[in-house]
This record gives C-alpha cells, sequence and structure tokens, in this order.
C-alpha cells in the first residue's frame, strides 16, 4: 500500500507512476486519498479543541461549586456533556474517513521504478538478458544496447529459422512425452479433480521430487532458511501481501471457514513478518519454501494453455526476502543471479526480461521474468518473475525494522520470486532433451534423479 509521506512528498511522480501502469482514474484516486486524508484531519482538529474546552470548563466547575455557582456549575456540566457528545461524533468521522481512504488505497498499485520501460503489454518488455541460446543476433544487440525490446525480436534475431530447424526435428511436446513414457496422466487427473490438475507418475514424479530437492538444496546453499508453511491463509494474510482485493476471484475460497488457498509461498512466508518490528542487524532475512500452489486461472484456454502450460495446482520454490531499503536493489540482484544460475544449471536456453509498466503485477515496483524456451512449441515459458516491492507490501503488513543508528523503526522492503515454478520447467526439460533412447537429465540433476535418463 503506497503511503501518505510517499504521496505527499511528490503528489506528480505517485500520479505519473500509476499511469505508467495504466491504472485508469490515478489523478482522481490520490485526490479522494487527500480529500479523506483532509477530513481525518480536521475531524481530528476538532475533536482536539473539544477535547481542550472541556478539560477546561471540566476544572472550572469545582470552582463555581466553592463559590455557591451552584446555576452555573450545572450549566457548565451540561456543557461538558454535549462536548462529550461531539467527541464521539469526531471520533467517528475520523474512523469513517481513515477507513475510507484505507479501502481506496488497497485499491491503488504500487509506483514502478524509473527503469521500468513504458509500455501496455508483454509486447513491450525488455529482453536484458539471454542465455543458453544458439543464435546471436539477439545477444549481440543485448550487448550492443543493453536491452531489446520484444516487440523488435524479430527483426533482430533468426528465432524463426530456429524454429524451423527444431520443427525439422520432429520435437514432440511434453503432453506426448508424458503418454510415451508414462510420466503424466491428464486425464486420470480430469477424473479425480477436474482439468489442470495432473497426475504424476512413476518416473515424472521422480522427476517433480527430484527437481523440488535440486532447487530447495541450491536455495540452502544460497543461505536461505527453509519455511514449511500453511498452505491456507485468511484474508489478513492476503491482503498484507497484496492478494486481495487484487485477485479475489482467482483464488480458491473456502468459504465456510474463510481461507484461502495460496496462490504461491510468498503469501504465508512474507506474513510471517506482519505486524514484526525487526532489529537491523537481522537483516537481510532470507526464507525459502516448496508448497502446491492452487490458482483458479479463470478463463484461461486454448492451445497455450495445453498440458503442463497453465495448472490449477502446481509445486513451486519461493525464495523470499525482507531487507532495507538502502540494500534491497543488491538483494534483487542476487536472487536474479540465483534463479539465473538454476536455468543455467538445467542446461535450458532461457532470457530474462524486463517488464514494462502496463505488464507489472499490482504489487511490484520491478519485476524480472524469466523464460525458458520450449523447442517442441517453438516458444518461450514464464518460469519466474522476481521482484522487488519497496515498502508496498510492507507499509500493508506493518513489516518494520529499528535501525541500528538511530534506533527508529521504519519500514522494511520485501522481494520475492520463483526459484522455480515446476511445471513449465518439466515441460522444456522433456521436449528439449528427448534422444532416441529417451530424455536426458541435466548433469546437475541427475544425483537427485538417481539416473541419467527417463527410458
Amino acid at each position: 500500500m503506497l503511503t501518505l509521506k510517499q504521496i505527499y512528498d511528490d503528489k506528480a511522480r505517485v500520479i505519473a507512476g500509476l499511469e505508467k501502469k495504466h491504472f485508469a482514474g490515478a489523478a482522481e484516486a490520490i485526490e479522494e486519498v487527500l480529500r479523506l486524508d483532509g477530513e481525518r484531519k480536521s475531524a481530528q482538529q476538532q475533536k482536539d479543541a473539544a477535547a481542550a474546552e472541556m478539560n477546561k470548563i471540566s476544572k472550572s466547575i469545582g470552582a463555581l461549586m466553592a463559590q455557591g455557582k451552584r446555576e452555573e456549575a450545572e450549566a457548565a456540566k451540561a456543557q461538558t456533556g454535549k462536548l462529550k457528545d461531539d467527541l464521539a461524533m469526531y471520533d467517528v468521522r475520523m474512523k469513517e474517513a481513515e477507513e475510507a481512504q484505507t479501502k481506496l488505497l488497497l485499491t491503488i498499485p504500487n509506483i514502478p521504478y524509473d527503469i521500468v520501460p513504458e509500455g501496455a503489454s508483454a509486447e513491450d518488455n525488455l529482453a536484458v538478458t539471454i542465455g543458453n541460446w544458439p543464435n546471436q543476433p539477439m545477444m549481440d544487440a543485448i550487448a550492443k544496447n543493453g536491452s531489446v525490446a520484444l516487440r523488435d525480436w524479430d527483426s533482430t534475431t533468426d528465432e524463426a529459422i530456429a524454429a524451423e530447424r527444431i520443427a525439422q526435428s520432429e520435437k514432440l511436446p511434453h503432453w506426448e512425452l508424458a503418454k510415451k513414457y508414462n510420466l503424466i496422466d491428464f486425464d486420470l487427473g480430469v477424473k479425480i479433480s477436474g482439468a489442470g490438475f495432473p497426475v504424476y507418475i512413476g518416473q515424472g514424479a521422480r522427476l517433480q521430487r527430484a527437481l523440488i530437492n535440486f532447487f530447495l538444496a541450491e536455495a540452502n546453499k544460497a543461505g536461505y532458511t527453509e519455511i514449511m508453511p500453511p498452505t491456507v491463509v485468511n484474508a489478513a494474510s492476503g491482503y498484507g501481501t497484496g492478494q486481495l482485493p487484487d485477485k479475489e476471484g482467482q483464488m480458491y475460497h473456502c468459504e465456510v471457514d474463510d481461507l484461502y488457498l495460496i496462490p504461491t509461498a510468498e503469501v504465508p512466508v512474507t506474513n510471517l513478518y506482519r505486524d514484526v518490528i525487526i532489529d537491523e542487524k537481522e537483516l537481510p532475512i532470507k526464507n525459502c519454501a516448496y508448497t502446491e500452489c492452487f490458482r483458479r486461472e479463470a478463463g484461461s484456454y486454448g492451445k497455450d494453455v495445453r498440458g503442463l502450460n497453465r495448472l490449477h495446482e502446481f509445486s513451486k520454490i519461493e525464495i523470499v526476502r525482507i531487507d532495507t531499503p538502502e540494500h534491497s536493489d543488491a538483494s534483487h540482484k542476487e536472487m536474479l543471479a540465483h534463479v539465473e544460475g538454476l536455468l543455467k544449471k538445467l542446461e535450458l536456453p532461457y532470457r530474462i526480461l524486463r517488464l514494462s509498466g502496463g505488464d507489472m503485477s499490482f504489487t511490484a515496483a520491478l519485476c524480472y521474468d524469466f523464460e525458458v524456451y520450449s523447442e517442441a512449441q517453438h516458444r518461450w515459458l514464464e518460469v519466474s518473475s522476481t521482484s522487488n516491492f519497496d515498502t508496498y507490501q510492507a507499509n500493508r503488513l506493518k513489516c518494520r525494522y529499528r535501525r541500528a543508528e538511530d534506533k527508529k523503526v521504519t519500514l522494511c522492503h520485501t522481494l520475492n520470486g520463483s526459484a522455480l515454478a515446476l511445471p513449465r520447467i518439466v515441460a522444456a526439460l522433456l521436449e528439449n532433451n528427448q534422444t532416441a533412447e529417451g530424455i536426458r537429465i541435466p548433469a546437475a540433476l541427475q544425483p537427485f534423479f538417481g539416473d541419467d535418463m527417463i527410458r
């Protein structure tokens, strides 16, 4: 949630940032926040004045009684009674203005950092890194310019030629490989749950477990403390990290108990620090968690969601950091390097995108997506979003730290990222590593899988 200090200090920058995120009615919303804050302040001032007047009159009552001025004393008592009613009225006005202001602020997204590119859609995202990719033009363009907009991808790379070459090799999509090697049963998942809930079998289940253990082991080596959180959360947790009210329709809601199935481990892990004041010496806090994730994905259909491309339930390892404002940029870069290192070890072609304002999440101030290339589907598949939320989540959570220098309590920065989400990683591993003998397992994964091939 944006802070009032942010808005008062630089209202124009806040409005420009919201417009960069394509938030409709940005100026009007911010003006309404300020108007409600004015109402709250006015009611507070009136309450303070009434309280001071009541205190003054109350002190005079005893003196009046001592002087035998009973009628005047009774009139003073009546006046304090009226002032007491006024105080209650001002309390109501303050509460109503504050609640309306908070309700409005919860609907206003975070503002992006200056380096976030302008743009309304994914086509305006910038490719800032490409790795394990066999075609040189795109890599050269990034090296020369620092980034390349996705809308310019076709004019700067021979991806079409690469796709044609891959197509000629007769690569099978992962849903056919899953059937061929009896790895995943999508129909059985439909039978017991519905579409988007696959059943992993035999070597397919072992591959899932291998990836989970590999990702957790790598996170442990990088200094992340593993958490095993609940996979259902209360509404306060959803509001704390920004899933509510923004994504309420995309979350599975257990209405009787008013609990939500988590869309990502970010929600329970970050909420560990809700209403907490942390000593600066404890920062940065680095947590990781493996959980199942649940997303309704309402309205998703078509070839782009076939197989593992978009699921209602999937496994994911999340990394979460709580940090100081001064160090959060360095933390973000470390997280990006960690996720990139995983993809290098899995030997997958990948690219890193800096998301445009219009393609960013509601809560992020800066977000990078990682995508891997699917050699059978001839498309890039998102496998991670790694974001810095600045103080936005921390303000909702009241997650603060006590500075060592002056003991001042101030808001933390929160960050998180997928490291990694399994479904599309599995899809790319199966599709990109198929051979006549079977599906090759990358060397880094073999100790966890227990074999070098799926046969």
